[in-house]
């Protein structure tokens, strides 16, 4: 399966993506705003989700709330 982004496009493993939503980060007082850029992706098992580098923390992002950038 294929993750895809909000708008439909396939996500590949280091892409750059843009949050279109501002995202409260649970267990973290920062806030992802929107039209932030978040380079080099990672896909998941899960086609929803993605993994991505915020800082040093290392969280999981619903691909609803990414476009490929």
């Amino acid at each position: 399966m294929d993750a895809k982004d909000s708008n439909g496009n396939i996500l590949e493993d280091g892409d750059n993506v843009h949050v279109i939503k501002d995202l409260k980060i649970k267990g973290m007082s920062k806030v992802l705003k929107r039209g932030n850029v978040i380079k080099n992706i990672h896909l998941t098992g899960n086609p929803q989700e993605v993994e991505c580098r915020i800082g040093k923390s290392q969280i999981v992002l619903k691909t609803q709330f990414l476009k490929k950038a």
